[in-house]
This record gives C-alpha cells, structure tokens and sequence, in this order.
C-alpha cells in the first residue's frame, strides 16, 4: 500500500488541482450511498418490487439533502469540458477528436453494462423469473443511466454552452415551472427542464474554467441564496422537500428537475467553492489523495455498477431461506434503517468486485492527453548506471485522464 501511494503520489503533475477530483469523487459517493440508503428491494410473495423509504419516514427527508450531489458532479463536468476543449483548441485538434476522447470512456462502460444486464434479463426469464421481478431490476439498473445521456449531450454541446450564462437556463427553468404549475399545461413541456436544469451548474462550470467564480463571496453568496431560495420554495412553492424521486409522490423534484433541485444544486456549489481551500490542505496527504486518485479512474464503472451490487447482495441474501431486514423488508419504521446500514459495507465489497471485473473498460483510451492522473503501473526497464543496478528495476509510467 506504501508503495502504490507513493506512486500515485509522484505521478501527480505538481500543477494537478486535486481539489477538483475531490468534488467529483465527493459527488460520485454521495449518489451511490444515497441510493444505497433510500432504495429498498422488497420481496412479497415471491416477487421482488422497488419501495423508498422516504414515502413511509419523512423523518430521513434531509439524508436527500446530503446526498443527492448530482449539481456538483455537473459543476465539476462543465469546467472540466471546458478547460479540455480550450486546450484541444489551443493544440489545433478539431471538435470530432476532441469529442471522441470526451465520450469514449463514457460509452464504452455503458455499452458493457447493457450488454451483461441483458444476458442477464433473457437468463431470468429463462430461469422463470417473474416479469415483475424483472422489471423491478431493470428499471434500479437502468434508470439513472439518464444522467449518461444528459451528461453525453451537454459535453457534445460545450463549444456552444462554454460562455453561456447560467441565468439563462436558469431563467427557462423558471418559465417552464410557472407553465407547468401555474398554468397546468402537460407534464411532457416539462421536459425541456431535463437539460436546462443541468445546464446551470454546467454552465457554471465553465464560467470557473474561466476564472470568473473566483473569491469565497462567490461561493457564500451560491450557498446562501441557493439554500434561501430552496427553502422558500418549499415552504411557500409547494416543492417537495426531498431532492430526490419518491414513488407514490405526486410530484418529483429530479424528474424533471424542477426550479427547487436548481435553486438547491446552486447552494451545493457555492458550497463546493467553499471546499476547495480545505480539500486541498487535506490532500497534501498522500494516502488521501491516493484514495481520491484511484476513484477518479474508476468513476463511472462504480456509478454504473453501484446498483447492481445492490442486488446481487440482495439475491444472494435470498438464500437464507427467510427474508433478511434491511435487505428484504419494507422500509416502514426505523429498524430498517438501522439495518440498511449495517448492510453498506457488504454493498462496498460487492462494488469493489465489480469494478476489479469491469474498471478496465473505463480506462482504455489514448494516453497523455488529459490533465489527471491515468495510471500509475510500473514497467521493468534495464538498471542503468555506475552503480550497477540489477536488471528490473520499476519505472512509473504515468498518464493523465480529464
């Protein structure tokens, strides 16, 4: 363990803002313990079906707060989509390169996801498992890989977007709410707030890019006038007060995103600006930063696999013979709770396999092109020197990746 921190503690370019991957490893956590914590797979009968425990404790409304961490993730995409399109600019590459490099390691994780997911499909339903059953992991699985698609787009549109004013989505998120909840019009207008809601922090994102989010006024005046407006939104808007879906709700904050998840993805990332003075002082640390390192690389393999870890820990569980808490039943009352989180830990191990089978097809791509560490794996070379170094001596061979 020494050795690989010290490795990745020396192939980090001195210039490396590990602040930045910090936000972003913060930001991946935060969506991966939050749906950890608030989806529940409940056996009944024979059949497996999603429930939140949300809907039944309105008491863990504020664990939406702390982890649904999107915002940040968007914040951090939009400054680095446009430092890396500037400096594509800058070595004279063309928009198709620049955007191949972008979106590879993202389609190339995806593509394997779909394809294990549905082998296993047809072998479920093979096996005679229900369609419900089916469907219910399907859509765990499945669903968040909305946020490729709105990440995929807004990166494709950075050179159009890079010097946009984040007032100017935010403005049509506003108009879109008053349509919508105002007028009642159909819920399908509200769509349009899938991308300019993302766009928000996207867009300022790139106004960081270009040094315009500087001083910690910025970021007090982001947290305190994004959490204001939040929480007269709620109280006098008629916004729900959890961040994230819950089923059974009339109306949801995330799909579409609505004026109340914008207003508190800004106070996330003035609160993320607020951040950077302390992270960069904790990550002179070289096994801190070491941890933040080697998630950064594998950032989107854990994102796409986090929920199928889940559920293999909860198919495996099925062997008991007798539904197990935390894992089988409903979320209704605290000792669920309790027992979820008892159950983390074997989800983080699941996960981990998961990303040792599958991180390698995040991180095929052509080296020394991005501004992160890629990998630190030593090579053996021939011992040169009056010394008379032995043959195989370790050479880092590091690359970066954006």
């Amino acid at each position: 363990m020494r050795e690989a921190v010290r490795r990745i503690e020396s192939a980090t370019p001195a210039s490396r803002d590990r602040a930045v991957d910090a936000l972003r490893a913060l930001a991946i956590l935060g969506v991966v313990l939050g749906h950890w914590l608030v989806t529940a797979l409940v056996v009944d009968s024979g059949t497996v079906h999603g429930a939140s425990p949300l809907r039944y404790l309105p008491g863990l409304v504020p664990a939406s707060w702390l982890f649904q961490t999107l915002a940040v993730f968007f914040l951090v995409g939009g400054l680095a989509g446009a430092r890396s399109h500037a400096a594509a600019r800058a070595r004279g590459e063309g928009y198709g390169p620049w955007l191949k490099a972008r979106t590879g390691r993202l389609l190339r994780p995806v593509a394997v996801v779909l394809a294990v997911w549905a082998v296993a499909v047809v072998t479920m339903l093979v096996s005679g498992t229900d369609q419900d059953t089916v469907r219910a992991l399907c859509k765990l699985v499945w669903s968040p890989l909305w946020f490729i698609v709105v990440y995929l787009a807004l990166t494709a549109a950075t050179p159009l977007v890079a010097r946009l004013h984040p007032l100017w989505p935010f403005a049509v998120v506003l108009v879109v709410d008053l349509y919508r909840f105002g007028l009642d019009t159909p819920t399908a207008f509200a769509s349009v707030n899938v991308a300019a809601g993302w766009l928000v922090p996207y867009c300022l994102g790139a106004a960081w890019a270009r040094g315009e989010l500087c001083g910690r006024r910025t970021g007090w005046t982001l947290l305190l006038g994004g959490a204001g407006a939040t929480a007269a939104l709620v109280r006098w808007g008629g916004y729900p007060a959890a961040m994230v879906g819950v089923p059974g709700t009339e109306i949801s904050n995330l799909d579409p995103p609505t004026l109340a998840v914008v207003t508190f993805g800004l106070a996330q990332c003035g609160a993320a600006l607020l951040l950077l003075g302390p992270l960069r002082r904790v990550l002179r640390r070289p096994a801190v930063w070491a941890g933040v390192a080697v998630l950064n690389l594998s950032a989107m393999t854990v994102f796409l696999w986090h929920q199928t870890a889940m559920i293999a820990v909860t198919a495996l569980g099925l062997s008991a013979g007798t539904p197990l808490p935390g894992l089988h039943t409903p979320p209704d009352h605290p000792g669920w709770v309790l027992a979820r989180l008892a159950w983390l830990p074997v989800f983080a191990v699941a996960l981990a396999l998961c990303r040792a089978a599958f991180h390698g097809y995040e991180q095929r791509r052509p080296r020394g092109r991005s501004l992160v560490v890629r990998e630190m794996r030593p090579r053996r070379t021939a011992a040169r020197g009056a010394q008379g170094l032995s043959a195989g001596r370790a050479r880092r061979d590091p690359s970066e990746r954006s």
